[in-house]
This record gives C-alpha cells, structure tokens and sequence, in this order.
C-alpha cells in the first residue's frame, strides 16, 4: 500500500512546533499517512461526538495525537514513551510538494518543488501551490483530554494528558513505562470537548521495532534489503523515507508503506534514480513501525498514531561525510552540505 508524501508533510507540521529528530551531525526534519480514506495502517474510529464526523472534511488533517516508542542511544539516553497533540481549526500548510512520484512495488520516488507566489503571502500565511496562499490555522483546546491503555511506570492507568500553550503532553510526574502498553493493546483517547466537540478515537500497541539489517551501503544498480523483526499486530505497517541529500536540500526522496513481514527490498531500479539526484553527508534511512487511527471532527480529521522508529546511518561509495575539515581526506574540506571535497 501507498504512503502519502503530502499525509507526511500535513503530518509532521504538527510536531514540529512541539520537538523535532535530531539527525546524524545536525538538526534536521523526519517526517510521518492517511488520505480522504484512511491510511494504510489506520484504524478509523467512528465515535466523532458532538463535532459530527459528516460534518468534517477527512482529506484535511487538523490534528494529531502521537505516541512514540524512543530507544535507547548510545550517549547513555534511556528508552522512553513520549506522548504530544495539538488540534487546529484548519489545516496547516505544506509549503514542499512532492512530487512526479515514481512508484516500484511499495516504494515510491518523488522531487521536491517549492510553490511561488508572486504576491507574498505575509507573515500570516503561506504559500501551498503557485500564487496560492493558504492561512496559518490556530490552535484550540479540546478539553480535558483522557488516555486510556497507557501505563505509567507505577502501573497507573488511565493518564490524563496536560495542555500547555495549545499543545497536550504526558505529565512530567508521571513517568511512563516502556513501552507504555502491549503490542495489540487498545489505546484510546477521549476529549471532554471545549472549543472542540467532544471525539474519542482508538489505535492499537505496537512493539518497538528492532530492525536486523546493517552495514546498508548504497550502490548504483543495487537494492537495498531492509530486514526487522517481525511485528504481531496486523494493524501495524512498516514506513520507510530515505532522503540521501538531505542536509544539502534535498534532491528526492523514496518513501514506503509496506506490511509488517520482517524484510523489504527497495529496487535497484529507485536506488540509481535516487543517486543520481545527488548526495549529501551523512545520508541514512528512517525506518518506522506505526498504527494510526483517526475520526473526524468539524475542522477536519484527527489522529492517534502509536509509533517506534529506528534510523540507521547508510554509506555511498565516493561520499566521506563531516562536521569539520579534519574530518576530510587531505585535500578536501568540508563543504556546507556536510560532504568532503
């Protein structure tokens, strides 16, 4: 099944504001898969509530719910369950189109186009398509917000969430367990309702992903296998984004939605056409494991998304990545991309 590069960029709109993944040498952006009729993984939950699931426009994400499996890293970070949300009265917009996409099996390419507009947008919107603005949305609150199926580490369930400036998050003195429920779990969230209706929406737990294949090295004319352990939970799908230009601005991008087996093979075929896009240092995949599930309100849709990603870092002969010219070989230095040349 498809990903949604334009679900992933409406998606990730959301948590940017709130934290953002830190990538290999420097910040950069992860993205995260519904269209009008629900993603490959979701769960719709039709129990809308007063806001009236007919009377919503489910193309159009306007808030997002996520739950996500950390692990532990190698810096001495201990394996957490983190939890953030925040609802609009609109959607926000997307300001890179992807697009030209380039489908092989589960796997897609696209090229990025960035929309101009002739007037400018102001500081109050952006600009979605060329000459086409679209407003920046506010974000309300939905009320008292209520988990249920998420354990913190004392054992306690149900969690009520805490709303600070617009955005809920899990209560700091309330640590959660990891993971924070059993894989195949119900997990459900309720919202009392305030300048939103009253909603709930479910998913399901998932387990942290545990991916098996290393060393990935990128070669023209080559696939890439990709192998993890296996999930139980059949709601549960695999997404992939692989972005080798990234901290260079990127070139493309192969994005896929494929099923929970334990392996993937992303053809050789996508693998030249990505490279000849271009590289930058420190190229690496992102590799998630997700259970979304959504209902609708008036504004538009709403999503709980339990989550654990994994991203590893992938070589491509020629490139030596770096932060600084001693990491160059002589005669090289260290150019804004992070590649030595």
């Amino acid at each position: 099944m498809k990903f949604s590069s334009h679900w992933l960029a409406q998606s990730s709109a959301f948590l940017f504001p709130i934290f953002g993944l830190a990538l290999a040498a420097c910040g950069g952006s992860s993205d995260n898969p519904a269209n009008a009729a629900g993603a490959a993984g979701a769960q719709a939950s039709q129990s809308a509530g007063a806001g009236g699931a007919a009377s919503g426009d489910p193309s159009k994400l306007v808030g997002s719910f996520q739950v996500k499996l950390i692990p532990a890293d190698d810096l001495g970070a201990t394996a957490t369950t983190s939890i953030v949300g925040k609802i609009n009265d609109g959607p926000t917009p997307v300001t890179t189109i992807w697009e030209e996409p380039q489908p092989d099996g589960d796997c897609t390419l696209t090229t990025p186009r960035v929309p101009f507009c002739t007037t400018p947008c102001g500081g109050s919107a952006a600009c979605v398509e060329d000459d086409v603005c679209l407003a920046y949305p506010t974000v309300h609150s939905a009320g008292a917000v209520t988990m249920t199926g998420i354990r913190a580490t004392d054992g306690s369930a149900p969690l009520a969430l805490l709303l600070v400036a617009g955005n809920y998050q899990a209560p700091p003195s309330v640590p959660l367990a990891y993971p924070a429920f059993a894989e195949g779990d119900a997990v459900t969230l309720a919202a009392a309702g305030e300048y939103f209706p009253p909603f709930s929406l479910s998913s399901k737990g998932i387990a942290p992903l545990a991916l098996k294949s290393t060393g990935l090295a990128l070669k023209s004319g080559q696939p890439l296998a990709l192998t993890w352990t296996k999930g139980a939970e059949s709601s549960a799908t695999i997404h992939v984004r692989l972005d080798i230009s990234h901290h260079g601005g990127s070139k493309g991008q192969i994005e896929c939605e494929t099923a929970d087996s334990g392996a993937l093979t992303v053809s050789a075929a996508l693998i030249s056409k990505l490279l000849k896009l271009g590289v930058a240092g420190f190229p690496s995949v992102i590799v998630t494991r997700h259970a979304i599930g959504s209902t609708v309100i008036a504004p538009g849709r709403v999503e709980l998304e339990i989550s654990s990603t994994v991203e590893q870092s992938v070589t491509v002969d020629g490139l030596n990545s770096c932060t600084k010219n001693a990491d160059c070989p002589d005669g090289q230095q260290c150019q804004n991309d992070l590649s030595c040349k």
